[in-house]
């Protein structure tokens, strides 16, 4: 009877949650004002506020009589959006359009080569005495979309440029 008793205890005990998962364990959050972008050809002190990198997972459904069974489909990495100061000195539009030629120069009505227009971006996490703690690589990324801001009397905010970026896909690197 004690053996059982002990088995029944031993059992127990297997299922009871580590220390770790229910007491506190003191961490450092990553914070959101802690970065730094490099996109070639653009200052990283005019990069204001980026999205990070997320994606989606595609949906193939396999029928089969009355029920579905459910498959991964292809990943899609989604767009991200960078907003970036538009400063007299570097002007921030002059840089953003000089990537946008290569995407499509607008005075001949040419289009560019992928080659020509697709970039690395580096996105890196800082920790709280500014080292790397994170870094994204952005694969292929190109201006889907560029805003270059409002200009309105009634306000004193700076000029601000809005990017969306679409991506081939994503790599972290740590």
């Amino acid at each position: 009877m004690n053996s059982i008793f002990i088995i029944n205890f031993i059992n127990y005990m297997a299922d009871l949650p580590a220390t770790t998962e229910i007491f506190y364990t003191a961490y450092e959050p990553k914070m959101a004002n802690r970065f730094i972008m490099y996109i070639e050809g653009i200052p990283a002190y005019l990069v204001k506020a980026a999205s990070r990198p997320s994606l989606d997972q595609g949906e193939v459904i396999l029928d089969h009589i009355n029920v579905e069974r459910k498959l991964k489909g292809k990943t899609r990495w989604q767009d991200v959006t960078v907003t970036l100061y538009d400063p007299v000195v570097p002007s921030g539009a002059q840089a953003v359009m000089e990537w946008v030629r290569l995407h499509h120069e607008s005075v001949t009505g040419r289009d560019g080569y992928s080659d020509f227009y697709k970039k690395d971006i580096t996105f890196n996490t800082l920790g709280p005495v500014g080292d790397k703690v994170e870094e994204w690589t952005l694969k292929g990324a190109f201006i889907s979309a560029a805003s270059f801001g409002d200009m309105d009397w009634s306000t004193e905010d700076p000029v601000q440029i809005e990017l969306t970026i679409k991506y081939d896909y994503a790599i972290l690197q740590f």
